[in-house]
């Protein structure tokens, strides 16, 4: 069950981190997971182009955030404990869209991937698996 929809979440983004704020865009929240884009701009190429490793990181992180949230409302604490990141093919310079999926969502842990695609592509540029560890309630 989502507690947090895509108005939730982009007010929580904004609110809470606001120096990245406006680089992601949930898309869509679904009953395991969210659909999120990562805007591209200069700053996120490297040489030659194309999509610097470090925000294809980035977009897996908050995309696996985000689908936290979407289940267990706005816990700013929540912290990524560990990510695996394959890399499959260049991504065109262009924007990026997450597809999260949780696999498991436990008290105190989380366990997800994100498929990572240039906009507009059918094949991943990347797979993203992440565990994040939730805070105990106080």
């Amino acid at each position: 069950m989502t507690v947090m929809t895509v108005d939730d979440l982009h007010a929580f983004m904004t609110q809470e981190f606001p120096q990245v704020a406006e680089d992601f865009e949930v898309l869509q929240v679904h009953a395991d997971g969210v659909t999120i884009r990562m805007k591209i701009a200069e700053r996120h190429l490297r040489p030659g182009g194309t999509v610097s490793g470090p925000s294809m990181f980035a977009l897996a992180d908050c995309g696996l955030y985000f689908a936290l949230l979407s289940q267990i409302g706005p816990v700013a604490l929540a912290v990524t404990t560990n990510c695996s990141i394959d890399f499959m093919r260049k991504p065109e310079p262009g924007n990026l869209i997450g597809k999260t999926t949780i696999h498991k969502l436990g008290k105190t842990l989380c366990v997800g991937d994100v498929m990572i695609y240039s906009e507009g592509s059918t094949k991943p540029v990347a797979r993203a698996s992440l565990t994040y560890a939730i805070p105990p309630k106080r």
